[in-house]
């Protein structure tokens, strides 16, 4: 005696059907959250370098010039700690203009008792951030829409397409005072 008993549960075609629409809105999710991280990371340096720019202010206020380094705002207490990139390596120190840390220049025009005018500057991983609307485009090599004609010292190019140290990959977010 054989029961007509009609088995219950998913067809192999079925399963692969799901697991495919499921693979499908995973890639469509990492690739929507690559570019969000990539945005906070550059909301971020932003905030340093108008942290920074504050900093400035405040150490100018004080002394009368603004400083000659960055850490001249950590030493002079305006700062905590010397801000660092998102994407530096853990343990990675700064002491001159590089990408995993943040661009400063200075100039120091004839007869004044120290720096009058600042530029700082972030590389950027976003090409099509509003942010590069907002920024200076000081090229503090040449002095070029800077607040001061001359070259300041330790000068960079803040174009938005040179990246902050020509670094192509990268776009590079400025002020300069």
């Amino acid at each position: 005696m054989t029961k007509n008993k009609k088995e219950k549960g998913f067809t192999l075609l079925e399963l692969l059907v799901v697991i495919g629409i499921i693979g499908l809105l995973a890639s469509i999710m990492v690739v929507n959250l690559t570019g969000a991280r990539r945005r906070a990371r550059d909301t971020k340096r932003v905030a340093d370098i108008r942290n920074l720019q504050t900093a400035s202010e405040d150490y100018y206020g004080k002394n009368g010039k603004y400083p000659t380094a960055i850490s001249d705002l950590v030493s002079g207490a305006q700062i905590p700690l010397w801000p660092l990139d998102p994407l530096a390596p853990s343990g990675t120190t700064c002491s001159a203009n590089a990408d995993n840390c943040y661009w400063y220049a200075y100039s120091t025009p004839a007869g004044a008792l120290g720096p009058q005018s600042y530029h700082f500057g972030a590389s950027l991983e976003d090409s099509g951030s509003m942010l590069l609307n907002q920024d200076r485009d000081c090229n503090s090599t040449t002095g070029s829409s800077c607040p001061y004609a001359n070259a300041y010292t330790s000068g960079f190019n803040g174009a938005d397409s040179a990246g902050c140290g020509g670094t192509a990959v990268r776009y590079c977010y400025d002020i300069a005072q």
